[in-house]
C-alpha cells in the first residue's frame, strides 16, 4: 500500500495537508507521527495561554481587595459568568477547526486573547464598577473556547490507539495554563506587584503563541464540517452520558480552579498572598496527571478508570464536608488537592471513551475496519465539541453552589454536601450504561453477549 501524500497543495496556499490517514500504520510511522506531534506541541501552547486567559479572574479576584467595592458573592457571580462564557464558546470554536483549519484557527484564536487581556489591563483599578468588570470579565470566556478548537483539531491527527494519550496530553498541557498563571500572580504578589503587571506579562506571550502557531502548524483538507455528523452527535444518548460525566470530571476542575483561593480568603481567612502560596498546587498536579488518566484508559478502559475515579472522588469530597465544618485548614488543603489530581484522572479517562465509544457503535452496526474508524472519528469529533461545552457548566455550577452556600451559612460545607451526591449518580451512570453486565435473553448466543459487553467495558 502507498502511503498517502502528506504534501501541501499549492492551490490552496498556506499549510494544507491534503491526505490524512492515521490508522495506515506506514504512513504513521514513515510521515505521520512526526508530524502529528509537531502539531500536538503548537497545539498545547496556544491552548495553555488560552487557559490562562480565561482563569485570569480566579487570580485577579485575590488582588481586588476591600478598596474594590466588591463583595465575596459579587466575586463568586464574576467568576462564574466567566466560566460561563468559557463554556458556551466551545460550540462554535468546535466547527472553526474544519471552516478555517487547525492551523488558521489556532492562529486566530490566539490572537483573540489579546482582547480580554487588553480590557482588563485597562480597567483594573478601584472605581471601577462591578458592571465594568462583568463585561470585561466575560471577554475572558473566549479562552475556554481554545480547548474545544485545540481537541478537536488534534483528534483528526493521531490513529483511535493514540488518542487516549495525545488527548491527555494536549489537554493536560492546556489545563496547565490554570496553575501557571496563579504562579505568577503569587511571584508579583510576592514582590508587592499589581494586577496590571500579571496582565502586561501575558500580551507578549499571545502574540509568541500565534506567531508560533502561523509557523509550524498545519490544517488537514479532509476535516469538514459534517452538520449531518453534529446532529447525529446531538441526538445520541452517549454525547449527553458523556457531558454528564464530564461535568463531574472536567467542570469540577475548573470549577474548584476559580473557587479554592477564593474560598481560603473568604472561609479561612487567608491574606491574598497566602491563599496564592496554595491554591496553584491542586491545578497543577491534575493538569500533570491528565495524560495519565488517558494512558490508564489505553490500558484498562475508560469506563473502569471512570468508575473508581469517582468512588474516590466521592470519598475525597466526604472528608472535605468534615474538614470545612471543622474548619481544620491542613486537612482542608490536603484534600482538595487530592481532588483535583483525581478530576484530572478523570479528565482523560472520559474524554478517552469518546472516539471509543462511538467506534464501538459502529462495528456494532456492521461496520468494519477503516470505515468504522472513520465513522468513529467522524461522530466523536462532533460530539467532542458538545461534550466539552456542557462540562465546562459544571464550572459554573461549582461557583454557583459556593456562592449560595456562603450567602445561607458563610461556609462551604453546603456546596460540598451537594457535589458529593453528584460525584455518586455519576459513579451509578458510568456503572449502569458502560459497566453492568446486561440482562441476556436465553436464547442469545454467548457470542452476542460477549460483543454487547465488549462494546462499552472497553471503552
Amino acid at each position: 500500500m502507498t502511503a498517502p501524500d502528506t504534501s501541501t497543495a499549492p492551490a490552496r496556499g498556506g499549510r494544507w495537508i491534503e491526505e490524512w490517514d492515521p490508522e495506515d500504520e506506514v504512513f504513521w510511522a514513515e510521515k505521520g507521527e512526526r508530524v502529528a506531534r509537531r502539531n500536538l506541541l503548537f497545539s498545547v501552547l496556544s491552548e495553555h495561554i488560552g487557559f490562562s486567559v480565561w482563569t485570569m479572574w480566579s487570580v485577579l479576584v485575590l488582588f481586588m481587595g476591600p478598596e474594590y467595592g466588591l463583595t465575596p458573592a459579587d466575586k463568586f457571580l464574576l467568576t462564574s459568568m466567566v466560566t460561563l462564557v468559557g463554556a458556551v464558546v466551545r460550540v462554535p470554536y468546535t466547527f472553526a477547526v474544519a471552516l478555517f483549519g487547525g492551523r488558521n484557527w489556532t492562529i486566530v484564536s490566539a490572537a483573540l486573547l489579546l482582547v480580554p487581556t487588553v480590557a482588563a489591563f485597562v480597567v483594573m483599578e478601584p472605581g471601577t464598577s462591578f458592571d465594568t468588570f462583568l463585561v470585561v470579565g466575560l471577554l475572558a470566556g473566549v479562552g475556554g473556547g481554545n480547548f474545544a478548537s485545540s481537541m478537536t483539531n488534534i483528534n483528526a491527527f493521531f490513529p483511535l490507539r493514540k488518542k487516549g494519550w495525545a488527548l491527555g496530553l494536549n489537554a493536560g498541557g492546556g489545563n496547565i495554563g490554570v496553575p501557571v498563571i496563579q504562579l505568577v500572580a503569587l511571584a508579583i504578589i510576592g514582590a508587592s506587584g499589581g494586577p496590571r503587571l500579571l496582565l502586561g506579562i501575558y500580551i507578549p506571550l499571545i502574540v509568541v503563541a500565534a506567531v508560533l502557531a502561523g509557523i509550524f502548524m498545519d490544517n488537514i483538507a479532509s476535516v469538514k464540517n459534517d452538520t449531518g455528523a453534529a446532529l447525529d452527535a446531538a441526538k445520541d444518548a452517549h454525547t449527553w452520558i458523556m457531558s454528564f460525566l464530564y461535568i463531574g470530571t472536567f467542570g469540577s476542575f475548573i470549577g474548584y480552579a476559580f473557587a479554592f483561593g477564593q474560598v481560603l480568603q473568604v472561609q479561612f481567612g487567608r491574606t491574598p498572598l497566602q491563599a496564592a502560596y496554595l491554591t496553584f498546587i491542586g491545578p497543577l498536579l491534575g493538569s500533570l496527571i491528565r495524560p495519565v488518566g488517558g494512558w490508564l484508559a489505553d490500558r484498562y478502559g475508560g469506563a473502569r478508570i471512570t468508575l473508581w475515579n469517582f468512588v474516590a472522588m466521592a470519598a475525597a469530597t466526604g472528608v472535605l464536608v468534615y474538614a470545612s465544618s471543622e474548619k481544620s485548614l491542613p486537612l482542608f488543603v490536603s484534600v482538595f488537592v487530592v481532588l483535583f489530581v483525581l478530576s484530572g484522572l478523570g479528565n482523560g479517562s472520559t474524554y478517552k471513551m469518546i472516539p471509543g465509544i462511538f467506534q464501538r457503535k459502529a462495528l456494532e452496526a456492521g461496520l468494519e475496519g477503516e470505515e468504522a474508524a472513520r465513522h468513529g472519528r467522524r461522530l466523536s469529533g462532533a460530539a467532542m465539541g458538545l461534550i466539552g461545552a456542557v462540562g465546562a457548566l459544571g464550572g459554573v455550577g461549582i461557583n454557583l453552589a459556593f456562592r449560595q452556600s456562603f450567602l445561607d451559612s458563610g461556609s462551604g460545607t453546603g456546596a460540598f454536601v451537594t457535589f458529593l451526591a453528584f460525584y455518586a449518580a455519576a459513579f451509578a451512570v458510568t456503572w449502569v450504561v458502560y459497566l453492568r453486565r446486561p440482562a441476556t435473553p436465553a436464547r442469545a448466543s454467548a457470542t452476542a453477549e460477549a460483543k454487547a459487553q465488549l462494546s462499552y467495558a472497553e471503552v
